[in-house]
């Protein structure tokens, strides 16, 4: 059999065989890569499986197991004051349901108010005397509660009892994981709710995050769970409650939720009391979640790029081959949203369909078939969603997305936009959502001009590396003549959408130059190709100084430096948080501006203030007299009123 199979094939059939299953592997484990780690190819992989949730999960029996008790409007109205919730209510609301015999009450309401001192200490017995097992949402994390809330939630709440209340959702807002928990102030580990709840109930958890598991509608206009109106409860038959974990909560604080992707379904956005209905039932019937393992995505990646690889070996005409790819392409998303309905797992589908065209072209290019088409087919496909540098790296090294990193000098930048929080509370989440596309989508373009890399979008943030991976000698000078053309674009953006009524705020940028640790950082699932390191995060608190300074640009001296032929001026010499060492902060000129005579008073106004020299009161007075606007000449005037001198500030703020 050996000789036979000898015979059949040579050393150079199987050097023949050998090139094509690399160029399978490379291509099916590249895009498996760029979709789980590349950010943007990660977002769009997301909204492919918010589209399953919301389309396809199939129909489901309400869950027997838990009930949500809600406190509604005309809970609410019962009280003189709808916030806090009457403490005397949840009381004996909590006393009424644990008489029925739940197996666990889960009170999803951050008591970190105080209200009638007779009420609360009423309510605090309760929770802390009550027989049924019981788990009080809380958090103690600064952001989320300020310290007089911190010290109610820890008078109220006692300590065995408490869940960390938090969800948590990805960059844009979207609730996707179960929140394991974390150690908290007190040095104990606190889990979050939906784990404090499912061990209450005697149920052992895994003390990671992971996806959640929606639960389907029993059908249209019927919800996943029962739910009780609060004000009703004790009118309600005990067999209602009794054996049931009963979650209590408000209904008014809506999240968003993969659901939200098809905006007509009415679950788009739910209240946090249901979510963790969902999280708590997967946990209690032990669902697993639904994304189907990293070893069979990459295997189905494998299969979509050897069938590429298999139609650019035939010897079809173009339009015939192109024709039967997308057979192929809508013959697997067939298939994976029909598994997913059928069965509640979800295949990854984007990488799949990257890696069917990769290897088409990866085989025809190593027969010499098309090879220009054919690279110009990958960087068509993947420079919409990464810079193309990033492209042409993974092409000839895919090694470039491994976790490895490497040290070297670059230069960051970060944008943000002012007021934004502001903005998006007036904005619906489609509006939203629209205004942030059209933002990214400009600022992108941007980017892209001056070869830059986008290492993440978080929120309305954008963060920018400069000299990664390729070489860019002119990287401080590119940095900031982009952070120009950022600025500009910012301004017609931002004009654009106040014409239409949305108060869509500057964008603000800080740019610094610095060595830092660039590579593909994080799990084996999950990574993302970015720069950390000290340097990066002066970076980032440059661009909070332009509040400060009244600016939109702000650039450290170390990347003043080394540009030549970039105007700048001084705004001043800053200590931002979390560092003892001075930043000298300059603001970048568009060449108008530079040559104003304006700006050279301001110069010698600066010089004087820097000297701590008498006359530096009366320019920077006469400045401000002749352009009120400038908050950087009216920052300063202030403090040589209060007899500050020099140029040195203190920031506090990030």
């Amino acid at each position: 059999m050996a000789a036979m199979i000898g015979r059949i094939f040579s050393r150079a059939a199987w050097r023949a065989l050998a090139a094509p299953l690399i160029a399978i592997a490379v291509c099916g484990g590249a895009a498996t890569l760029a979709v789980d780690h590349v950010a943007i190819l990660n977002y769009a992989d997301r909204i492919v499986g918010d589209w399953q949730t919301a389309a396809l999960l199939a129909p489901a029996p309400q869950d027997p197991d838990i009930v949500i008790v809600a406190i509604d409007d005309e809970t609410l109205q019962q009280f003189a004051y709808a916030s806090p919730v009457d403490r005397a209510f949840l009381s004996t609301l909590v006393t009424t349901i644990a008489a029925r015999g739940p197996r666990a009450i889960g009170l999803d309401i951050l008591l970190a108010q105080a209200s009638e001192p007779d009420k609360d200490e009423a309510l605090r017995r309760t929770l802390a005397q009550l027989a049924v097992p019981l788990v009080v949402a809380y958090a103690d994390e600064d952001g989320l509660v300020t310290p007089a809330q911190r010290a109610v939630l820890d008078r109220m709440v006692p300590a065995v009892r408490r869940g960390l209340s938090q969800l948590s959702a990805d960059q844009f807002g979207t609730v996707r994981w179960i929140y394991p928990g974390h150690v908290g102030r007190s040095g104990r580990y606190v889990p979050g709710f939906d784990r404090a709840l499912a061990a209450a109930a005697g149920v052992e958890t895994p003390a990671t995050a992971q996806a959640i598991a929606w639960h389907g509608r029993p059908g249209p206009g019927l919800t996943a769970f029962p739910v009780y109106p609060a004000h009703v409860a004790a009118a309600l038959p005990a067999t209602w409650f009794k054996d049931k974990i009963v979650l209590i909560g408000t209904v008014a604080d809506h999240h968003r939720t993969p659901f939200a992707i098809a905006g007509e379904r009415d679950d788009g956005m739910q209240p946090a009391v249901e979510i963790h209905a969902h999280a708590v039932a997967q946990l209690l019937h032990h669902t697993a979640p639904p994304a189907l393992g990293a070893a069979a995505n990459f295997a189905i990646a494998l299969a979509a790029a050897a069938l590429g690889a298999a139609l650019g070996m035939v010897g079809w005409p173009v339009v015939l081959r192109v024709g039967a790819g997308a057979a192929l392409l809508v013959a697997l998303w067939s298939a994976g949203a029909a598994l997913f309905h059928d069965t509640g797992v979800m295949a990854g589908l984007l990488a799949p369909t990257l890696a069917l065209p990769a290897g088409h072209f990866a085989l025809e290019a190593m027969s010499g078939r098309e090879a220009r088409r054919q690279r110009e087919f990958i960087k068509g496909a993947f420079a919409r969603y990464v810079s193309p540098k990033v492209v042409d790296a993974l092409i000839r090294d895919p090694a470039t997305m491994s976790l490895a990193g490497e040290r070297r000098v670059m230069t960051y930048l970060f944008t943000d936009i002012a007021d934004f929080t502001s903005m998006s509370e007036l904005l619906d989440s489609k509006e939203l959502a629209r205004t942030l596309n059209d933002y990214f989508d400009g600022l992108s373009e941007v980017v892209f001009a001056y070869d830059g890399t986008i290492g993440k979008f978080e929120g309305d943030a954008v963060f920018v590396i400069f000299n990664a991976p390729v070489d860019q000698p002119d990287h401080a000078e590119r940095a900031v003549r982009c952070a120009l053309d950022i600025d500009r674009f910012g301004e017609r953006f931002s004009a654009l959408e106040r014409a239409q009524n949305i108060p869509f705020g500057h964008t603000r940028i800080g740019v610094h130059t610095g060595p830092a640790v660039v590579g593909n950082f994080g799990s084996r699932k999950r990574f993302d190709y970015s720069a950390q390191g000290d340097a990066v995060n002066i970076a980032a608190r440059l661009e909070g100084v332009n509040k400060r300074f009244g600016t939109r640009i702000c650039v450290s001296g170390a990347t003043r430096a080394l540009c030549h032929a970039v105007a700048f001026r001084p705004l001043g010499s800053v200590i931002v948080k979390g560092r003892s060492a001075e930043v000298a902060v300059f603001e970048p000129l568009a060449e108008a501006a530079a040559a104003n005579a304006y700006q050279a008073r301001y110069r010698e106004a600066y010089a004087k203030l820097a000297g701590m020299a008498p006359e530096a009161l009366g320019l920077f007075a006469a400045l401000n007299a002749e352009n009120p606007d400038d908050r950087c000449v009216a920052l300063h005037l202030e403090r040589l009123y209060r007899g500050d001198c020099g140029a040195e500030l203190a920031l506090t703020e990030k």
